[in-house]
């Protein structure tokens, strides 16, 4: 039912094959998009170094993608999406 799918690396530019096998893996899982990056570029981003800091507002440890400076707080997610809603 599925076949092999060369796609292109939306970070890198290469080529990379969608195989049969992963296809299947992501309808049965009900991913409804195809990967946009190869696995080194997927690997890259996930290797990324975390930060965690209490949370300005709440207290709680606030798991952040950047070096936190002390002239800036930091938002734990559920203190951040409230503050986009008011």
């Amino acid at each position: 039912m599925y076949e092999d799918k060369t796609l292109i690396c939306k970070d890198c530019g290469q080529e990379f094959v969608f195989t049969a096998g992963e296809q299947e893996f992501y309808a049965e899982k009900g991913f409804q998009n195809e990967p946009q990056r190869c696995k080194a570029c997927r690997d890259k981003r996930k290797s990324k170094q975390y930060f965690t800091v209490p949370c300005a507002n709440c207290g709680k440890d606030a798991r952040v993608p950047f070096q936190p400076t002390s002239d800036r707080p930091v938002l734990c997610s559920e203190c951040f999406a409230a503050s986009k809603i008011n």
